[in-house]
């Protein structure tokens, strides 16, 4: 039994290989990892482990970009702090998950799925669950809503409810479909990395906007877009040249 260890913990990675001895005691270790860069360069140089012991978080990044770089057809047992929620979804696509601190006799119970596995020669693992839960587990979350004073009060705005955010002498406003605008306490750029990009985009320097406030799109001089904002606006509301590309890329999504 051949067995590769991708943990970057050492003390964690020295108990697990000891472990896996004793309840193995033909089990070979061929190496132990503490990178996604390593891990795939070693994938991609030696032939396939019997079983891989994956941790969740490495050295340089989270153990699923793996799969997106090379093939891995070895079963594989997840080791992880993750919680309870996330840790059912790891069974979907793997022999088995450890949670830290490892418990010898969840250890010896993986091994015993590896068992199981191997009798049955099964030719490898699905990786399409396995992407899709890095996609869940990595996935940005974004702003909802931001806190406005109005007066001597205090309350919030929907961002569904913004049609755009604008700059104007030097304060952001963001304008609702309603058409009351709010000063926000927040740059151009900062509200570039919390808004999601699938609704608004930035356009210029001066102007985000929401894909629900472009009623009309006009070609313009210089190869570059004018649109029509709702509601209306005295903004140049011009796509940078710089910016066209990509915003026709985020129109044909």
């Amino acid at each position: 039994m051949k067995v590769l260890i991708i943990e970057d913990e050492k003390p964690a990675a020295k108990r697990l290989t000891k472990m896996v001895q004793k309840y193995r005691a033909n089990c070979e270790i061929l190496d132990v990892l503490d990178s996604v860069e390593g891990a795939v360069e070693w994938l991609e140089t030696y032939k396939r482990p019997d079983l891989i012991f994956m941790d969740v978080q490495l050295a340089d990044g989270v153990s699923f970009e793996i799969f997106g770089q090379t093939e891995v057809t070895s079963p594989i047992v997840f080791t992880t702090a993750y919680d309870e929620y996330a840790l059912q979804a790891f069974k979907v696509n793997s022999l088995d998950y450890l949670l830290k601190p490892i418990d010898p006799e969840e250890l010896e119970k993986a091994l015993c799925q590896y068992d199981k596995y191997h009798q049955t020669k099964s030719k490898g693992v699905d990786n399409s669950a396995i992407e899709q839960l890095l996609s869940t587990l990595t996935k940005k979350e974004y702003k909802e809503r931001f806190l406005v004073k109005i007066g001597q009060q205090l309350t919030y705005l929907k961002i569904a409810d913004i049609a755009y955010f604008y700059s104007d002498e030097g304060l952001i406003f963001a304008c609702q479909e309603n058409g009351k605008r709010h000063n926000l306490d927040y740059t151009l750029d900062q509200l570039a990395e919390v808004l999601n990009p699938d609704d608004f985009f930035r356009i210029n320097r001066k102007i985000i906007t929401n894909l629900g406030a472009i009623k009309k799109i006009h070609t313009y001089f210089n190869s570059r877009l004018k649109l029509e904002l709702a509601p209306n606006t005295a903004l140049e509301t011009i796509v940078s040249r710089d910016r066209v590309s990509d915003f026709k890329k985020w129109l044909d999504k």
